[in-house]
């Protein structure tokens, strides 16, 4: 009777200790969410793919990605984020300028390189990129963990422009972004704010003539079929921003906090790979499904047109971001000078 007595409490004692082990592999395995801007296979889905891959490889957490639209748009899911619904976002600067001024920065034209090699040395390298922005999404208990390129900036059009003389009157879809449309209202055109979701059949009715875009989101969205001419104006490159709910962030472990930013950095450098040729392996899909689109690169001389005007959105972003913004760009143009 003592022996079966033992037995059975020694069972016990065993299931006990499997439940604890169940309970303490589940307090510390945890389901994370993460939601972007884009398709399946855009850019900043292969990267939340590839961060989520680093994260299940080298934990027992698992990460859910939610794609555009399955929670909203970017501003529902960056809400979603600062409420601790979402642990982490990927939002590009055009949207977060209303909530961080100083990120309005990228929309200076002509800013920023567009080779490249010079521009992924300025991501890695630069102090405003990878010192200054962190302190002002903490600001905002925002945990910024990357930032990184997806490709040139490209304009489509009803029509074939090369002045911004040709610009005029013509109504040009932006992101809710104050500085972004001074963009537009200094290259001549009528910046027209608007969703996402509506931008295809605007530009399909003619409620708006054109609009900007990296070529493998025009390709992905098939924009080329509605807006059909294709002008490089080399004016700058779509930027975007990958963080954490503070709060979240800083409840982590410090082996958590470890797991997440190495994830970030190896997702960071599979982007890299990823984007290198993508703007050429798209525009090819995009001239070889229809024989109505047309390419427009401005030479210097044309360049320099759109060029001289960009001093007047600087001032612009001055005036909005303040003297913030002011010590920001001139650290920007210290790392693009140290470049």
């Amino acid at each position: 009777m003592n022996k079966q007595h033992s037995l059975k409490r020694t069972l016990k004692q065993l299931t006990g200790l499997s439940a604890l082990a169940l309970f303490t592999c589940s307090a510390y395995a945890d389901n994370w969410r993460y939601a972007h801007e884009e398709y399946a296979g855009d850019v900043q889905d292969v990267y939340a793919y590839k961060f989520k891959e680093y994260i299940e490889d080298n934990s027992d957490h698992t990460l859910k990605v939610y794609r555009f639209g399955e929670l909203g748009e970017s501003d529902d899911i960056m809400e979603q984020t600062q409420a601790g619904i979402l642990n982490f976002v990927n939002q590009s600067p055009g949207f977060t300028g209303a909530l961080i001024p100083e990120a309005q920065i990228f929309f200076i034209p002509y800013l920023m390189p567009t080779d490249m090699n010079s521009v992924v040395k300025f991501f890695r390298e630069s102090k405003a990129i990878n010192e200054d922005f962190p302190k002002l999404y903490a600001d905002k208990d925002l945990t910024l963990l990357k930032m990184y390129p997806e490709g040139e900036m490209v304009v489509t059009l009803d029509e074939v422009a090369t002045t911004p003389k040709e610009l005029n009157n013509k109504k040009i879809r932006v992101m809710t972004n104050p500085l972004l449309s001074e963009t537009y209202s200094a290259f001549g055109a009528t910046p027209t704010p608007l969703p996402w979701g509506e931008v295809y059949g605007a530009l399909q009715t003619n409620m708006i003539q054109g609009h900007e875009n990296p070529i493998f989101w025009i390709e992905s969205g098939k924009l080329y079929e509605v807006s059909p001419n294709l002008l490089f104006t080399g004016h700058g490159w779509f930027t975007t921003a990958m963080m954490a709910n503070q709060d979240f962030y800083n409840d982590l472990s410090s082996e958590d906090q470890t797991l997440v930013k190495k994830a970030a950095d190896y997702a960071f450098e599979e982007i890299l790979d990823h984007i290198d040729g993508l703007a050429d392996s798209s525009l090819k899909k995009i001239t070889d499904s229809s024989d109505k689109v047309t390419v427009t690169r401005l030479n210097e001389e044309q360049i320099a047109a759109f060029k001289e005007r960009s001093p007047q959105v600087e001032d612009k972003f001055v005036d909005m971001a303040g003297e913030s913004g002011k010590a920001l760009l001139e650290q920007f143009k210290q790392d693009l000078k140290d470049l």
